[in-house]
């Protein structure tokens, strides 16, 4: 890929931070190098550093930014919404739509966790634990109202999330079932699991 006659740096590091995560999503982080990643987006080697300090800090950017989005979109998908049961269908809605679209990024943000430093790695699993705070909180309202029959709310909350976030490593959009179904089987699924 050629750079772009004139871009700017904002458009430039879009297109580090773009270039960053295809090729740790199809190589790991371990194989990716700093000269790969120059090549890929146009750029001599030298000039990476005048967009990011280290091939560290790639990693924790594209990781960061996306458990900032996924934050901030699964709390305006449930806004508004107060009843247990209700939370719970968006949320699992949300979810799966979210690891299906940005595919990329969760795996990043799984498989390479283990790549942070321990100060970034820390920050990030601080980040998971608020998302599946989302989750638990609504399990225990649920549970509270007795709309919900879970044994242990922590581990209710850590299934739940395997299940759905598996999907991100099997669904194929050309396959037999189409979205909306999946996310209706896998929300009965979550209903099964839960319901008194």
């Amino acid at each position: 890929m050629s750079r772009t006659v004139g871009s700017s740096g904002p458009k430039t590091l879009a297109a580090i931070r773009e270039a960053g995560l295809q090729l740790i999503y199809t190589g790991g982080y371990d194989a990716m190098t700093l000269r790969q990643l120059a090549t890929k987006v146009g750029l001599q080697p030298g000039s990476l550093y005048n967009h990011i300090a280290t091939k560290q800090d790639l990693l924790f950017d594209l990781i960061y930014n996306h458990m900032v989005v996924l934050l901030e979109r699964v709390d305006a998908e449930l806004d508004g919404i107060d009843d247990p049961l209700a939370r719970l269908k968006a949320f699992t809605a949300f979810h799966l739509t979210y690891h299906i679209e940005r595919k990329r990024e969760v795996f990043i943000g799984s498989a390479e966790l283990r790549s942070l430093a321990p100060k970034n790695r820390k920050r990030i699993v601080a980040l998971r634990r608020a998302y599946e705070d989302r989750l638990y909180t609504i399990l225990e309202k649920g549970a509270a109202q007795k709309k919900f029959d879970i044994v242990d709310l922590r581990v209710g909350t850590y299934a739940i999330l395997a299940m759905l976030t598996g999907i991100c490593t099997w669904y194929n959009p050309k396959g037999r079932i189409d979205r909306k179904t999946l996310i209706d089987v896998h929300t009965r699924l979550v209903l099964d699991g839960v319901m008194p």
